[in-house]
């Protein structure tokens, strides 16, 4: 059985009165594909989730629209009790990359627009406008030995961009023909 349907018959149970069983199913999606999906989430029968769900980990004030996708290991977390008022809030025909994470705002409700994509890694605090595309950070190589004076190194699409730290370019190299910084 996959965790999607293992997902919806705890839910289905947790509706009917049925906790124990509830906590049960959810216990035996977590032990056989590593994951907490709670029974107290509300899920359109056709979420899909890629990899079998590995890894993710989902609040109980989570509403998922139609058509959604989220791939392995992400978290989608409020910040508050599960039985407050505070919700996220994911439209229909949304997809959230793998290892992606998505926070509300302390005490405060988060909504993911309809078509909207949440980028591999990407970090979501904040709404996201329908249609709209979350990336995460171009990512620094920072050397071993470096101070806060000396610059990182940002990479980008195959060639490596020296910083000042403050953000702003210094110098450009493509990325086979550049030397790391010493």
């Amino acid at each position: 059985m996959s965790p999607e349907k293992l997902w919806l018959l705890s839910i289905a149970l947790q509706k009917r009165g049925h906790r124990r069983l509830a906590t049960l199913v959810r216990n035996v999606n977590s032990a056989l594909y590593h994951n907490s999906l709670p029974p107290g989430a509300s899920v359109s029968p056709d979420i899909e989730f890629g990899h079998h769900s590995l890894g993710t980990v989902i609040h109980p004030n989570v509403v998922i629209g139609r058509r959604v996708k989220i791939w392995h290991n992400v978290t989608i977390a409020v910040r508050a009790g599960s039985k407050s008022p505070y919700r996220i809030i994911i439209e229909d025909d949304v997809r959230i990359g793998a290892n992606s994470v998505v926070i509300s705002p302390y005490r405060q409700d988060l909504r993911i627009g309809r078509g909207a994509r949440i980028g591999a890694g990407a970090v979501v605090g904040h709404d996201v406008p329908p249609g709209s595309t979350v990336v995460s950070a171009p990512p620094q190589v920072i050397p071993p030995d470096a101070t806060d004076e000396e610059p990182a190194t940002e990479l980008r699409g195959g060639s490596q961009q020296s910083t000042n730290g403050s953000g702003g370019a210094t110098s450009t190299a493509s990325a086979p023909d550049a030397e790391w910084p010493s």
